[in-house]
């Protein structure tokens, strides 16, 4: 998430009312999870394990709950809970908006394009040309949706990450500030859920077509011309390259890469990242070759305990 105007490490720390180290007039520009961070951008880290991932990211605010070495050309946030302050800048610089209309009067939607009754349209939304939403789509705050797309019904962009912190009192959710970009020529199924970014962008790239009922999770990006079957579930921070086909049924966890022109077969659990074309199946995850060849040997374990007695 970049903000409007270039801030001062000072002002940030008056925002959410803590100390820092660095220049108070350490220019801040943004904020964003560490797998998307730029310069200029503030990241959060609370746990030990990831310090040193955080201090030497493209980050150069770090909002940390200790006071440690700041390396040089950096500026630290000293917070004694920094999940908390980076929900309290989320809120400050992208608070949610009431909407009492069916289409906010500052969505922007492109010429030729038709909207079906019963569809929410938030604030901010930008439609390209010649689109046709179906009814009762629901597109939240700021998405933006290229020309030629076609979303069937029941489908909601932009609803919020699935990221918690677990907390003595129970789970503490993080604020989702980003985005979903919906490029050219693109076709999204009936009752399909795509989350919006936590500060970056979950994108769906130009010509790919997604079938009824799967779910996009938060910062993912799919490339072009990708082919995305029935009830896929495909977790946050994924990568899946261009012209990739993924069946109906498949699982996947988070922050991993699917390679171009991957096929990934019906039923599979994508349990880390695998190389572009190739075929993959089964859970853990192999080339569907190898799995198949161990599946029909597994067949032949009955009449080999036969022979052995």
């Amino acid at each position: 998430m970049k903000f409007q105007k270039v801030y001062t490490l000072e002002a940030i720390a008056s925002i959410i009312g803590c100390e820092y180290v660095g220049d108070k007039d350490f220019p801040v520009t943004g904020m964003n999870e560490i797998h998307v961070v730029e310069s200029g951008d503030i990241v959060f880290v609370d746990h030990p394990k990831y310090y040193d991932k955080a201090l030497n990211s493209a980050a150069t605010v770090v909002l940390i709950n200790k006071n440690v070495a700041c390396p040089d050309g950096k500026a630290l946030l000293i917070s004694e809970d920094p999940f908390r302050d980076f929900n309290k800048l989320t809120n400050y610089f992208k608070p949610f908006q009431f909407s009492n209309v069916s289409i906010a009067a500052s969505a922007s939607i492109g010429e030729g394009t038709v909207i079906q009754p019963n569809t929410f349209i938030g604030n901010h939304v930008v439609i390209g040309k010649n689109c046709l939403i179906h009814s009762n789509v629901s597109i939240y705050d700021y998405t933006v949706i290229g020309d030629n797309v076609m979303i069937h019904a029941g489908t909601v962009l932009g609803a919020d990450a699935f990221y918690y912190k677990k907390r003595p009192e129970g789970y503490d959710q993080l604020l989702s500030g980003g985005r979903v970009v919906i490029k050219d020529n693109v076709g999204i199924g009936a009752l399909c859920t795509i989350d919006k970014g936590v500060t970056g962008d979950t994108t769906i790239g130009e010509g790919t077509k997604i079938d009824n009922q799967v779910h996009v999770g938060h910062d993912t990006v799919i490339g072009k011309k990708c082919l995305i079957a029935s009830q896929t579930g495909i977790a946050g921070c994924v990568i899946i390259e261009d012209e990739v086909t993924i069946w109906g049924q498949v699982g996947t966890t988070s922050g991993i890469t699917i390679g171009a022109k991957a096929v990934i077969l019906g039923q599979t659990g994508v349990t880390k990242s695998v190389e572009g074309g190739k075929s993959y199946f089964g859970t853990p995850i192999e080339e569907s070759r190898e799995k198949l060849k161990q599946l029909a040997n597994i067949k032949k374990i009955p009449e080999i305990l036969n022979k052995l007695k």
